[in-house]
């Protein structure tokens, strides 16, 4: 292996300590409900965006709060040495994706059915560092 193809290996590794993800499939909730949830916390940092979703009274905000807290250890598993504190984390990026959908079909008058379509969702939730943002 060439030296520049090394040293851009060794960037792009250097890179990727700096984020941290975390992703939940299947889950059992519509997309679009998920979605507003997500975008409350799009770009907040990672106490806000906590106290955000600890307080939310929607369903899909457990299961973001749990996400994020999944992705804060998948963090610090990468970076031992560094403090959370210091790190200065915020919310990257949030995409909710459509998952899976179990379709069923329910009674309807004069003999006919009508298609009742359940939805799941795809999360991933990625964390930056504030410390080391590179244009």
């Amino acid at each position: 292996m060439g030296v520049r193809k090394r040293n851009m290996a060794e960037a792009i590794k250097e890179g990727k300590k700096q984020v941290a993800f975390a992703k939940l499939n299947n889950c059992p909730t519509s997309p679009r409900k998920m979605r507003l949830v997500a975008d409350l916390v799009r770009g907040k940092q990672v106490e806000p965006a906590l106290a955000i979703l600890k307080f939310n009274q929607k369903e899909a905000s457990g299961k973001i709060e749990k996400l994020l807290l999944s992705a804060i250890a998948n963090w610090q598993a990468k970076n031992e040495d560094a403090n959370i504190e210091d790190a200065d984390l915020f919310v990257k990026e949030i995409r909710v994706d459509g998952g899976s959908m179990l379709k069923r079909l329910r009674p309807a008058p004069q003999g006919r059915a009508h298609r009742i379509r359940k939805r799941s969702n795809h999360v991933t939730l990625v964390l930056g560092d504030n410390n080391n943002i590179q244009s």
